[in-house]
């Protein structure tokens, strides 16, 4: 057997890559390893590959998730299935219709309606599949093996048709409920997010972060709370804790009142100094009472008996002790920590907007 040859001092990488592509392409190695499998009967395989938006050019995440991809696919190719590799776009949802909005010169529902749905409509099918070429180019020099020829996109009619038959038979075995969660929404839009339409207008802002005095039920003592969302405290419904951090009970050198907060944080709270009373844990707080922190608020009357489980210290893993207090407010119809550590505890969550609960 013939010794292997070594490699060249100056070898290119990136030469040896190219060569490869110019060689796939040159004996159409993809489409023919496919056509293979097909005319062998072979059992397939399918791998349901998320679509990107072809309204933007690829990043880093996407090659990252695409050679996840191309491995799974040829893993199974090799032990012999029949993978068929579609490329897919998705063509909904608010990217596209952001986009047109600012081409047309729009700006948000009215505008639309004004300048008409079917026009925008139109409009936004002819935009939306801008950079495929850029997609095109860009994954087939990572080395996937992909078919774009074939591809599809989620305004296909067989695929929206295939979604709705999905959906209906799911309805039909009685797997469809009702349910809640904590969503981005748009005002503007008048529609809920994704955490990725989200993200397409993601700023850095300074948040109104505020300390709140909430007084124990029946007993002379305070819990500082804190929030960087103040105008979700009317939907205050608990106050969360670290079960395991550790807390202290002090007098205010300012005031004379006796508050609870975190042992790490006293000193930035009390500028003017404190009497320690004693120390606690998290686990020690949990169960306490406290009076509601708005009392014009008739929270019996709305929530009947499911008020009696709210208003109480509950134990959740997302308060730490970097900023604040240690002790964070909670408004279950507002943030998806607070609505699962609040769901955990039976408690009902505030739709403020609706000026009602639901359990």
């Amino acid at each position: 057997m013939a010794p292997f040859k070594s490699l060249p001092k100056s070898y290119e990488f990136p030469k040896a890559e190219e060569d490869v592509l110019l060689l796939w392409e040159r004996i159409d190695a993809f489409k023919r390893s496919v056509a293979d499998k097909k005319a062998r009967l072979a059992t397939p395989y399918t791998f349901y590959d998320g679509p990107p938006f072809a309204t933007g050019l690829p990043h880093y995440g996407h090659m990252v998730a695409s050679s996840i991809k191309d491995v799974v696919a040829r893993f199974f190719t090799m032990r012999g299935h029949y993978v068929e590799r579609r490329f897919g776009w998705d063509t909904h949802g608010l990217p596209i219709e952001m986009e047109t909005e600012k081409t047309l010169g729009l700006s948000g529902p009215k505008s639309i309606r004004e300048y008409g749905v079917g026009k925008f409509n139109e409009a936004c099918r002819a935009g939306v599949l801008r950079y495929t070429k850029e997609w095109r180019r860009i994954i087939t020099r990572l080395g996937r093996w992909v078919d774009f020829d074939n591809d599809y996109k989620t305004m296909d009619k067989d695929f929206m048709e295939s979604v709705w038959w999905a959906f209906a038979e799911l309805w039909q075995k009685g797997l469809v409920f009702q349910g809640f969660r904590v969503m981005p929404y748009s005002v503007r839009l008048s529609t809920p997010l994704s955490n990725f339409e989200a993200n397409l207008n993601y700023q850095d802002v300074q948040d109104p972060a505020v300390t709140v005095r909430v007084k124990l039920k029946d007993r002379p003592e305070y819990l500082l709370v804190w929030t960087t969302t103040p105008w979700t405290l009317p939907a205050n419904l608990a106050i969360a804790v670290g079960k395991d951090i550790e807390y202290i009970r002090v007098k205010d050198k300012a005031d004379g009142l006796v508050y609870v907060v975190a042992k790490t944080l006293a000193d930035k709270v009390f500028k003017h100094g404190f009497e320690l009373l004693s120390e606690l844990v998290g686990a020690d707080l949990v169960g306490l009472v406290y009076e509601p922190i708005y009392t014009g608020i008739d929270y019996k009357s709305i929530m009947g008996d499911a008020a009696k489980t709210c208003f109480r210290v509950i134990a959740s893993d997302h308060v730490t002790t970097d900023d604040g207090v240690g002790l964070v407010h909670m408004a279950p119809a507002f943030g998806v920590d607070d609505f699962e550590a609040c769901r955990g505890e039976g408690m009902p969550h505030y739709l403020a907007g609706a000026g009602s609960f639901r359990a």
